[in-house]
């Protein structure tokens, strides 16, 4: 898939065929212009005497254009031209956003709070009208917020965690990702992204089996890591073992305090994914089949009687 401004091709590599089929154009219009064999087998100084009495007149390829006309309209509609359908809140069970947020002592005692909470904000921003779920964890993982496509509405519960939201002490990434894969699983919601906010403190083992699993199942496991503001007695965050669980999800990584770029790459992902399978239709409106309808316009002119 390409996009070219607000236009989206869904199969651009047929685009290629646009150079072979203009040089066979040049072929056929350059022979059929000519007299073909005959150039050979008739004296030139006679062909051109006859051509100065108008006994000879070579072809114009007239009867080409309309062929090849055909055939670049065709290619440039199986090419996919395209434009992304902006409300896809009839198809919110294809794809869904879970934000997990740690809330540990290192991230709230390292004053890294703040940053968590807007790298979450951005994402919910960013949702363009996915559904998204929300998950609160430190030792034990709580569901804050089940599915809902009103993800703006999460902003004024993210504006209020602290650190008493979640009694449990400790920093089980591994459980807030067990408790996300449930929810998919409940909600029937077929594939998305899990967006941890984490400083990527005591990542278990179970944490990358379970981002493995998710990745298996087409829901990508991103994270923002949250750097401590203040130092402190607090355990120094993780960024390579964040990063590596990231890629056994098959998500992205980013900073908490530069959250753009993932929340730009996790809202621009869904369609991305869905176009490369059946469910590309659903969240695209594709104009190749008007384009199809248009080459019909000159392959009437091939039916004419000749005269």
């Amino acid at each position: 898939m390409t996009e070219i401004g607000s236009l989206v091709l869904l199969r651009p590599s047929w685009l290629l065929a646009l150079p072979a089929i203009a040089l066979l154009a040049f072929v056929a219009l350059r022979r059929a212009r000519g007299l073909g064999a005959w150039e050979q087998a008739v004296d030139p100084v006679l062909m051109r005497a006859m051509e100065r009495f108008g006994r000879v007149v070579p072809g114009r390829g007239r009867r080409l254009v309309i062929p090849i006309a055909i055939a670049a309209l065709i290619a440039l509609a199986l090419s996919g031209p395209a434009r992304r359908i902006e409300d896809p809140e009839t198809f919110r069970n294809l794809d869904g956003i879970v934000v997990a947020i740690d809330l540990s002592r290192s991230i709230v005692e390292g004053e890294g709070l703040a940053d968590a909470q807007a790298a979450a904000q951005l994402v919910l921003q960013r949702a363009a009208g996915r559904p998204v779920a929300m998950i609160v964890y430190a030792g034990e993982a709580y569901v804050a917020s089940a599915f809902t496509s009103d993800a703006i509405a999460l902003s004024p519960l993210i504006a209020v965690l602290d650190g008493e939201v979640v009694p449990n002490p400790g920093s089980r990434t591994d459980r807030a990702l067990a408790l996300a894969s449930r929810m998919f699983r409940e909600a029937n919601v077929l594939r998305g992204d899990v967006v941890l906010v984490t400083d990527g403190d005591n990542l278990a083992p179970e944490a990358f089996q379970t981002a493995g699993e998710l990745a298996g199942r087409g829901i990508h496991v991103d994270a923002f890591l949250v750097r401590p503001a203040a130092s402190g007695d607090v355990p120094p965050p993780d960024a390579a073992s964040l990063e590596r669980l990231t890629a056994e999800g098959g998500g992205s990584f980013g900073e908490a305090r530069e959250p753009s770029a993932l929340a730009d790459a996790i809202g621009g992902r869904a369609a991305s994914d869905l176009a490369k399978g059946d469910t590309a239709a659903l969240f695209f409106a594709d104009f190749g089949r008007y384009l199809l309808a248009f080459a019909l316009i000159p392959a009437l002119l091939l039916f004419r009687r000749a005269t």
